[in-house]
């Protein structure tokens, strides 16, 4: 059977929240990150961005219709003295004036708040920004899984509905950044199908066959990739020995390649739901790093996605930066 579970069980690594916190403490030691939050008209982005700047994570800029987010604050029961607030019109143009912020560097990052993620990203992607790269950007999420002995990044499960194998490079490369970020220097990279094997009628193992050999040209850089593996003989050392698999990424994967939004969505969630994961997540691919957070996130997730911002922004490409 394609992808079939191994029954040798394996030992669980730990209490729920330690890879978070690892993040948190490394974010601890570094100044805050001064960042746009974007369209805060609601209690929940509202909380997030002040219980970040509370814990020194990050400097926030409110970016929102004045009268709104001041509401919003009144019925959280946060006072927003101190806060710097910029008064726009709405969410477009909460948008674009935080693009413009980022582009001239007066902040290192961006969150969204209050509006839709699609709404956030064509501000960035638009050709006036000043934040396009020569990337795809795309989302990688940071599991902390109890079973799992290491954090767990899956990608993309939020931006990217079926990416092509060029914008699967751009996926690779990007998570691989984020990884290094996290100080996990050379990442084991799982690219994910149904099965170990490259079958011409499956284009996932034909995808990952090419990433494989596109690291090897030099092609994607900084991490150890190996694919088609399925998602058993990627975190599993015993069920990759079950199958005869010799490699140096499967058993003991950092980053996991989903073959599309849909399947990288329900692993993530499945995750969430009945194995206890917590997570942080980031748009990687931009400029400057973009905090993307659910209403369903609990603080711990919001304030890891900061922490892991504030490392990411310290760790982006030169070329990047202007």
């Amino acid at each position: 059977m394609a992808g079939e579970a191994s029954n040798l069980a394996e030992p669980t690594s730990g209490a729920a929240g330690t890879q978070l916190q690892r993040l948190m403490r490394m974010a601890e030691a570094q100044p805050p990150l001064l960042t746009a939050v974007v369209h805060p008209v609601d209690a929940l982005s509202l909380i997030g961005a002040v219980a970040a700047a509370r814990r020194g994570l990050i400097e926030p800029i409110l970016i929102g219709p004045s009268a709104r987010v001041h509401a919003a604050a009144h019925a959280a029961g946060i006072d927003l003295g101190g806060f710097r607030l910029i008064d726009v019109a709405h969410s477009h143009e909460a948008a674009a004036r935080a693009c413009e912020l980022a582009a001239s560097g007066e902040v290192a990052a961006l969150m969204k708040g209050a509006l839709h993620t699609d709404e956030l990203l064509e501000a960035v992607v638009a050709a006036d920004s000043g934040l396009r790269t020569d990337r795809r950007m795309s989302h990688v999420f940071v599991l902390d899984v109890p079973s799992y002995p290491r954090p767990l990044l899956v990608s993309d499960a939020a931006l990217n509905i079926a990416p092509d194998l060029a914008t699967k490079r751009d996926i690779v490369q990007n998570a691989i950044d984020c990884a290094h970020a996290m100080d996990v220097l050379e990442p084991k990279v799982a690219i994910l199908s149904a099965v170990e094997t490259v079958n011409p009628k499956m284009i996932s193992t034909i995808d990952a066959a090419a990433l494989c050999k596109m690291a090897e040209r030099g092609q994607i850089v900084g991490g150890k990739l190996d694919g088609p593996l399925a998602f058993d003989n990627a975190i599993s050392a015993e069920a990759a020995k079950a199958k005869g698999i010799r490699s140096e990424v499967a058993g003991q994967a950092d980053i996991l390649i989903v073959p599309d939004i849909e399947s990288g969505n329900m692993l993530a969630k499945q995750l969430f739901y009945l194995s206890n994961a917590q997570s942080a997540g980031i748009v990687m691919g931009a400029r400057v790093p973009i905090i993307l957070t659910s209403r369903s996130d609990p603080e711990a997730s919001r304030l890891a996605s900061c922490a892991l911002a504030i490392l990411v922004s310290q760790h982006m490409p030169s070329k990047y930066v202007r």
